[in-house]
């Protein structure tokens, strides 16, 4: 027996969809189950949004709003010169081993892809103490933080600023230029006398 073309819903799990407003024998009709007038009966009616307080001024607005987010600062990663201790004597300290030890965060491709067009910065600063010989490759290093690298025996090496790339040349436009009379084109206007 084919079990799977007789399989259906228990009676009762499949419903209707109720349809309000469509005449009083089905009980929702005229007013569609909402009683008559106010707020509660009007579409939308602002009231059942998360942050409505009942009419009066609600906490977002009523609190003081200062400063602002600049939305063309280029986004920096921070990491401390202490937290490289991590690492073993003699490692190379880069943008990968820094993510697989979950010293940043974020997905890995898209760190290296901002890194390379600088879209990103990868800072190292100078917090902490520093006993092991690293090779250090960042954007940014803060002055303290270069020096206690190499005097711990460490190198320093700044990523190149990525190229600019120029901007596209807006298209010549000329105006006003002088007409071309027909004889440029190789063509010739002869103009024939009119006969009666």
């Amino acid at each position: 027996m084919d079990i799977l073309s007789k399989l259906q819903a228990p009676e009762g799990a499949v419903t209707k969809r109720t349809r309000v407003g469509r005449g009083p024998g089905s009980g929702l009709g005229k007013t569609a189950g909402r009683g008559q007038k106010g707020q509660k009966a009007r579409a939308g009616g602002n009231i059942n949004k998360k942050h409505f307080q009942g009419g009066q001024t609600p906490i977002q607005r009523r609190v003081p709003k200062r400063g602002f987010r600049n939305v063309h600062a280029t986004p920096v990663l921070f990491v401390n010169v202490g937290d490289l201790e991590i690492f073993d004597s003699g490692a190379t300290v880069d943008v990968n081993s820094l993510h697989a030890t979950r010293l940043i965060h974020g997905k890995l491709s898209a760190i290296q892809k901002s890194l390379k067009s600088g879209e990103l910065t990868v800072k190292i600063l100078g917090d902490g103490d520093l006993t092991k010989k690293l090779s250090v490759t960042a954007t940014k290093f803060s002055k303290s933080a270069a020096e206690k690298i190499t005097a711990a025996g460490g190198q320093v090496n700044v990523l190149p600023k990525p190229v600019a790339r120029s901007p596209r040349r807006p298209r010549r436009v000329l105006r006003d230029a002088p007409r071309r009379s027909p004889e440029i084109f190789g063509a010739e206007i002869a103009l024939e006398p009119i006969r009666d």
